[in-house]
C-alpha cells in the first residue's frame, strides 16, 4: 500500500481527496488560534472572553458528532462530507462580520459544527479500504487532516498581514475578518468539486446502513443501558460549558437554569431515540443472532483512549506555547514555533500508529502499548521545569506527541471494524468524547491556578505548579485507560482479513456476474 500511496486514482484518489476534505474541515476549525490577538485588540475584549470563544470552538462538536454519524449512516458521507463543507460558509461568514462578543460566540458554536466531519472520512476510507489497511488508511487520513491546524497557525497571520498592509487606519491589527470568510468560502467550494469527484463505495459494492439512523443500536439488554451511561457525559459537557458562558457575563444564572434544563431535554429525546431503535430487543422481540452480535464495551473503551489522546492533544496544543514562553523565558514566537512541532507530528504519527497497528498483529496490543506511553511520556513532562535543557525539552514534547497522535490512528484503525453499518454512530460516538476530553482538561487548566493559589492572583511559581499537576492528571488518566485497553478491550473480528464484516456475500456474486459476462 505504501507505494501505491501517491496514485491519484481509484481508492487513493478517494483517500486523497478525503484527507483533504478533513485539512479545510480543520483549517476552518482552528482558524481563530492563530488570530485570536488581533480580533481581542479589534474589539476590545478580555482575555476570559477569547478563553471562552476558545472553548466554544469545540461546544457544539459533541452533538454534532453524534448528529453527523447518524446522518452519514443514512444518507453516505460523500453528500454529508459536501454539504458540511458548503455550511462552513455561513459561521465564517458570519463571525468575520461579527461586532461584539454576543456575535462571536453566537457564530463560533455555530462554526463548531464544523470540527464533526472528522466522523464522515471515518467511514468513506472504511469503505475503500479492507480491515488488513484500514489503520494505514486511516491514519493518514486522520494525520494529514489534522495538520489543517498547523496550517492555519503558520499561513493565516501571513496572509492576513498582507492584507492589512495598506488598509486605512489598520495599524497594527491583522485583517483577521478576511482571513476567517475566505477560509470558509475556500470550503465551501472544494465541497462542491467533493460531491462531483467521490463515491461513497467502490463498484459493486452496496452501502450498508442501519435500519433506523436515530440512534445507536446495540445486541444485547445490558448494553442498551450501557449506552445510556455513556452518553451521560456527552450532555454533562455541554452543562459545564453553560457554566463557563455564565462565569464570563454572557448571560444570567436563570438563563444557565433553562440551558441545562434544555440540555437535559436532549438527553432524554436521545435516549428515546435510542429506545425506540433498539425496542424491539428491550421488549423480546427480537434476539440477535451470535455471529450479528457486538460488545458496547469495546465502543466505550474506545470512547475513553479518544478522551485521553485526542482531547490531550486539544488541551496541550493549547498551552504549550504559554508553557514554553514561561519555562524558558522565551519570546512567544519562539515558543508558538516549538509549541507548533506538537502538531507537525500528525503526518507521520498518526499514520504511524495506523501502521503498526496492521503490522503489529494485535491492535488491542498496540493500543495499550500506544496508550500506556502516552501516560509516562506526560508524567515526564510534568518534571519539566526551567532548570531543564531546551532542546530536551522540545525532544520530550515530540516524543510525546508521537504516541499521543499514534493512539489516535491506532484508535481508529478498530472503531470501523467494531459493527460496518453503524460505523458511522460509532465513529461519532468516539470522535465526540475526544471533545469531552478536550473541554474538560481545558477547563481544569484554566481553573487550576486558581485552586492551588487559594483563589488569589497566581504567581509564576503557582502557574508552574499548575501546569506540572496538569500533565500529571493527563498521565494518570492515560494510564488507566492502557490498563482497560489490555485485560477489558477484545481483538476485533476480522482485524486483518480481506474483506470487511458481511463483504463477501455482495462482493463476490458481482465478480461471478462479470467473471460470465
Amino acid at each position: 500500500m505504501l507505494g501505491e500511496m501517491w496514485q491519484f486514482r481509484g481508492r487513493y484518489k478517494i483517500l486523497h481527496m478525503t484527507w483533504f476534505a478533513f485539512f479545510l474541515s480543520f483549517v476552518v476549525w482552528f482558524n481563530l488560534a492563530p488570530l485570536a490577538t488581533s480580533v481581542k485588540a479589534d474589539l476590545g475584549l478580555e482575555v476570559s472572553q477569547i478563553r471562552t470563544i476558545a472553548i466554544c470552538n469545540v461546544a457544539l462538536t459533541v452533538p454534532a458528532r453524534i448528529i453527523i454519524g447518524m446522518l452519514l449512516d443514512r444518507f453516505g458521507p460523500r453528500l454529508t462530507y459536501s454539504i458540511l463543507l458548503m455550511y462552513a460558509a455561513i459561521p465564517c461568514l458570519l463571525f468575520a462580520s461579527a461586532q461584539n462578543f454576543s456575535q462571536l460566540v453566537i457564530s463560533r458554536l455555530l462554526l463548531s459544527i464544523v470540527g464533526a466531519g472528522f466522523v464522515i472520512g471515518i467511514r468513506m476510507v472504511a469503505e475503500w479500504f479492507p480491515p488488513k489497511e484500514i489503520g494505514l488508511a486511516e491514519g493518514v487520513y486522520g494525520g494529514w487532516g489534522n495538520f489543517g491546524s498547523a496550517a492555519s497557525a503558520f499561513t493565516l497571520p501571513t496572509i492576513g498581514g498582507w492584507l492589512a498592509m495598506g488598509a486605512p487606519g489598520a495599524g497594527e491589527i491583522l485583517n483577521w475578518r478576511a482571513c476567517i470568510a475566505g477560509t470558509g468560502i475556500i470550503a465551501a467550494l472544494y465541497g462542491v468539486l467533493y460531491f462531483f469527484n467521490v463515491q461513497d463505495t467502490p463498484p459493486g459494492k452496496v452501502y450498508r446502513r442501519p435500519k433506523s439512523a436515530r440512534g445507536l443500536e446495540v445486541t444485547t439488554k445490558k448494553d442498551f443501558w450501557f449506552l445510556m451511561v455513556m452518553n451521560a457525559p456527552l450532555t454533562g459537557i455541554l452543562m459545564l460549558l453553560a457554566w463557563r458562558l455564565r462565569k464570563v457575563g454572557f448571560y444570567e444564572q436563570n438563563t444557565m437554569y433553562i440551558v441545562w434544563v434544555c440540555l437535559l431535554g436532549l438527553y432524554l429525546f436521545q435516549a428515546y431515540n435510542c429506545w425506540a431503535v433498539n425496542k424491539d430487543l428491550m421488549t423480546g422481540k427480537k434476539r440477535y443472532p451470535a455471529e450479528d452480535r457486538y460488545n458496547f464495551s469495546q465502543v466505550a473503551i474506545l470512547e475513553l483512549t479518544y478522551i485521553v489522546n485526542f482531547g490531550s492533544e486539544l488541551a496541550v496544543v493549547s498551552m504549550l506555547p504559554a508553557f514554553f514562553e514561561g519555562t524558558f523565558s522565551l519570546t512567544p514566537e519562539a515558543a508558538g514555533m516549538i509549541a507548533a512541532s506538537y502538531a507537525f507530528m500528525n503526518l507521520a504519527a498518526r499514520p504511524g500508529g495506523g501502521l503498526i497497528s496492521d503490522k503489529l498483529g494485535s491492535r488491542k496490543v498496540t493500543m495499550g502499548v500506544l496508550t500506556g506511553c502516552m501516560g509516562i511520556g506526560y508524567l515526564i513532562l510534568s518534571t519539566v521545569n526551567s532548570s531543564w535543557w531546551l532542546p530536551g525539552a522540545v525532544i520530550l514534547t515530540m516524543c510525546c506527541s508521537f504516541f499521543v497522535q499514534a493512539g489516535e490512528g491506532s484508535t481508529f484503525a478498530i472503531v470501523p471494524l467494531v459493527k460496518r453499518r453503524v460505523t458511522g454512530q460509532i465513529a461519532g460516538n468516539v470522535g465526540a468524547y475526544g471533545n469531552v476530553g478536550a473541554v474538560a482538561y481545558l477547563t481544569i487548566f484554566s481553573l487550576l491556578p486558581e485552586w492551588l493559589g487559594g483563589g488569589a492572583e497566581p504567581s509564576a511559581a503557582i502557574i508552574a505548579q499548575a501546569n506540572s499537576v496538569f500533565f500529571q492528571i493527563m498521565a494518570i488518566a492515560a494510564l488507566i485507560v492502557a490498563f482497560l485497553c489490555f485485560f477489558i478491550l477484545k481483538e476485533p473480528k476480522g482485524s486483518f482479513s480481506e474483506h470487511h464484516e458481511g463483504e463477501e456475500e455482495i462482493i463476490e456474486p458481482v465478480m461471478e456476474t462479470k467473471a460470465r459476462i
